[in-house]
């Protein structure tokens, strides 16, 4: 289960940065069309603001090895606008309501945020990539942050997670609260091609027991692994971290788990080569007891129920708002059934 509540706070920032609203609300209706990507009751979403937001999603779909495809981009820029209107609507909704954001909870934040990076300079250079600036941060930050307090005003205050709700979920994903038994360890590489014939695999098998031999010397794995392994995790010294059965490849997942931590294998062959393995350390399997978890049950359970009761809310603010919609790349056809579906 996972819940923004067990993320770091740079990662919530991005969350943050991730519901930004850009420059909406500062744009003007003298721009032209080809410069909107919507206008809600008279705000405008540019195309930039829309864009910025299809980057950062296909950038977390290639993060999670999900790239979107280009018959997929039409759809997904629809549902994107869609959030951001919902997003401006939501804004707009709690300035009606009053919902003010003073500048030094704002800065708190930021400051906070700061106090994340060694130095300015790595904070303002992580900025940078994500073509931020501090000012234009904050002005996200007050804006996503009037949001929240109209969702939890509205929303969040009046929900009530039972006890015996948060039981039946636990009972129920026994999954998401076990930790399953892992093994750090490190490997030294020598690659063979699947089809490479048997001249190939003893000059790899003789080139790997040489080193081999310079381990029983006594000199360290890691110092070798980055002289001798040709797999991508050498420069780290071969360490390839914490992972559980059936991660790795059988054979070498079967004697990474078999070893005892400081242990070194013999030569163990795979589809990708010769290894040999040092198994570093163990975590044995745990559960995360029931009164451990509670919290995080609660959190994930009020967010469920926030989201469930937030659509149909955004709805309704969409059938009372002045929306128009000009996306680019698609049909005519299709950019005018956007508009009349989300325009009253």
């Amino acid at each position: 289960m996972q819940t923004k509540y067990g993320k770091s706070l740079f990662a919530l920032f991005i969350s943050l940065a991730v519901i930004s609203f850009g420059s909406m609300g500062l744009a003007e209706e003298k721009q032209t069309k080809e410069d909107k990507a919507a206008v809600v009751n008279g705000v405008v979403i540019t195309q930039e603001d829309l864009e910025k937001e299809v980057n950062r999603a296909k950038q977390r779909a290639l993060s999670m090895g999900r790239p979107f495809s280009d018959s997929q981009m039409t759809e997904i820029k629809k549902s994107i606008l869609g959030d951001l209107i919902g997003r401006e609507l939501l804004y707009q909704e709690s300035q009606k309501q009053g919902m003010k954001i003073k500048d030094d909870v704002v800065n708190e934040q930021i400051d906070t945020l700061r106090k994340r990076f060694k130095t300015e300079a790595e904070f303002k250079d992580v900025l940078s990539k994500m073509n931020l600036t501090e000012n234009s941060i904050r002005a996200e930050l007050k804006r996503a942050m009037a949001v929240q307090k109209l969702i939890e005003e509205n929303f969040a205050n009046k929900i009530k997670i039972l006890d015996k709700d948060i039981k039946v979920y636990y009972d129920k994903n026994p999954n998401f609260f076990s930790q399953p038994e892992r093994v750090r360890a490190s490997h030294i590489l020598i690659k063979l091609k699947p089809d490479a014939d048997k001249a190939k695999k003893a000059e790899a098998r003789k080139k790997l027991e040489k080193v081999q031999e310079q381990l029983k010397k006594g000199e360290d794995f890691a110092d070798l692994a980055k002289q001798f392994s040709e797999g991508p995790t050498g420069a780290r010294g071969g360490d390839l971290g914490y992972f559980e059965k059936g991660q790795m490849v059988g054979p070498f997942s079967e004697v990474a788990f078999t070893l005892k931590p400081g242990d070194v294998s013999d030569i163990v062959e795979t589809q990708f080569g010769y290894h040999l393995i040092k198994t570093v350390d163990k975590k044995p399997a745990t559960v995360t007891p029931y009164e451990e978890a509670k919290v995080r049950i609660e959190d994930y359970l009020k967010k469920e129920r926030i989201q469930k009761e937030i659509t149909p809310y955004i709805a309704e603010l969409k059938n009372k708002a002045k929306i128009e919609t000009f996306l680019t790349g698609t049909s005519k056809e299709t950019s005018k059934e956007a508009t009349e579906g989300t325009s009253k």
